[in-house]
């Protein structure tokens, strides 16, 4: 399609004088002469014909507190955006540096609107008064350093109700030519981010794994409301931290059942996940949405820049099933406790399939980066002995493989390992890379006859 560029101002839309007259009122403060002008001298030409329809609603976030994005962003883009105080950031992968045209798709529900859009240094601002979607030219931009690009949108006056119900930004030019990446149609999992995961290496003389021992420090500024940090992962189920708003964290283990479904109240009764015991303070139930099985949280406020400790145990019961019970140790209490012990039926087996992931759960907070530190692996067997993970391969979910989303990255650091994803930053690791850690030595001093 020829936008030629892209499309024209929606003149007819402005026929109505007297919404000019107002409005022009109202922005003469604001508004030079020589933009009055180009306004109204109608489109802008260009040699580009190809371009991208990039989707608001996947691909764009609100500023202030996230908690309001989903006032502002929902499945068909911008909406209610009232606030002048409040600035939209929309953004999309290049792949090259070069000139970029840009244009949106909008009307304002009524009256007439302002907006100012920044892309690196460069700013232009745009007149709305068409009460019908219609696309509008911004202009041309010059994209200084390949990988992610934001574009900031700022209300800057309106007599309409809003400044704008946006649906699309529209992205041609030289520096979109060779592709741009961004989140096309998966609005829910596009906007919460690419998960990453540590896949542990376990040593095959090893044999039966009774024990998995974790410790995870989430660095300052990184305790993201959204994020699960999880340190135990094993093949039926997953232990962990979580930041469940901006008053409540959380200690979540939970186990699969081994009927699939995502309603808890499908699982036949000779399938249901059986609780043992738990900890003081911990709740316990089912869950569902994705699987379903029985699930334990511990309301306490974690913090970041301290390292927590986790062990997990799984080991074959009576009448063909298994139990796993997860432990957590908090520096300030100075001791395991036990979070809880679940039964899984129709499953006989030691711990298999160990791993660490990190994930946001908020759509709301996908544009915020975090990272944690996972640390100090060990395994022991059913024979009492320990044995020291020191390899992991990095993998991430299907948003990062199908490259709706590029911001992801896993490593060494500090002498362990580190998982860090969404916030749109640059740097990133290729899907399937083996890392292997510095070997500490460190054996995990547990009495596991005292523990609770």
């Amino acid at each position: 399609m020829d936008l030629g560029f892209i499309e024209k101002y929606n003149l007819n839309t402005m026929k109505k004088y007297g919404d000019l007259i107002i409005l022009g009122l109202l922005m003469s403060i604001f508004t030079p002469p020589s933009y009055c002008q180009s306004m109204l001298n109608g489109h802008v030409n260009s040699q580009f014909t190809k371009y991208f329809s990039v989707p608001m609603a996947g691909n764009s976030w609100p500023s202030g507190e996230f908690n309001s994005a989903n006032e502002i962003i929902n499945e068909s883009g911008v909406k209610d955006w009232v606030d002048p105080s409040t600035q939209i950031k929309a953004y999309f992968r290049t792949k090259q540096t070069g000139k970029v045209q840009l244009a949106i798709r909008a009307y304002v529900k009524s009256g007439s609107s302002k907006i100012k859009f920044q892309l690196g240094k460069e700013t232009k601002e745009l007149f709305i008064s068409n009460i019908a979607f219609d696309t509008l030219s911004i202009g041309t931009f010059t994209i200084e350093k390949a990988g992610y690009q934001t574009l900031i949108l700022s209300g800057i006056a309106k007599t309409s109700e809003s400044f704008a119900e946006i649906a699309d930004l529209l992205i041609g030019g030289e520096a979109a030519d060779d592709n741009i990446r961004y989140v096309k149609d998966e609005f829910y999992w596009g906007r919460r981010g690419p998960s990453v995961h540590l896949n542990y290496e376990l040593p095959p003389e090893a044999g039966d794994l009774e024990w998995f021992y974790n410790e995870i420090t989430v660095p300052e500024g990184n305790d993201v409301e959204g994020s699960y940090f999880m340190a135990n992962g094993f093949g039926e189920g997953y232990f962990g931290i979580q930041v469940n708003s901006s008053s409540e964290r959380r200690i979540l283990f939970s186990v699969w059942s081994p009927f699939k479904t995502d309603q808890p109240g499908e699982i036949p009764e000779d399938q249901k996940i059986i609780l043992l015991k738990k900890g003081t303070d911990v709740n316990s139930g089912a869950f569902g949405n994705e699987g379903s099985g029985g699930q334990s949280y511990r309301r306490y406020y974690w913090k970041s820049g301290t390292t927590y400790r986790f062990l997990l145990k799984g080991s074959p019961a009576e009448n063909n099933s298994t139990d796993y019970t997860a432990y957590f140790y908090a520096p300030e209490v100075g001791r395991w406790e036990l979070i809880a012990s679940f039964r899984r039926p129709k499953t006989i087996t030691y711990l298999k399939r160990l791993h660490s992931f990190l994930e946001n759960f908020m759509p709301e907070s996908g544009n915020i980066p975090r990272k944690a530190f996972y640390s100090n692996q060990w395994v022991c067997n059913a024979a009492g002995k320990w044995f020291e993970l020191k390899r992991a391969r990095f993998t991430a979910d299907a948003t990062a493989r199908k490259e709706a989303r590029l911001d992801y990255s896993g490593g060494i650091e500090k002498g362990g390992f580190f998982l860090k994803n969404c916030g749109f930053f640059n740097e990133r690791t290729d899907i399937d890379t083996w890392f292997k850690r510095p070997e500490s030595g460190n054996i995990p001093m547990i009495d596991f006859s005292v523990l609770p």
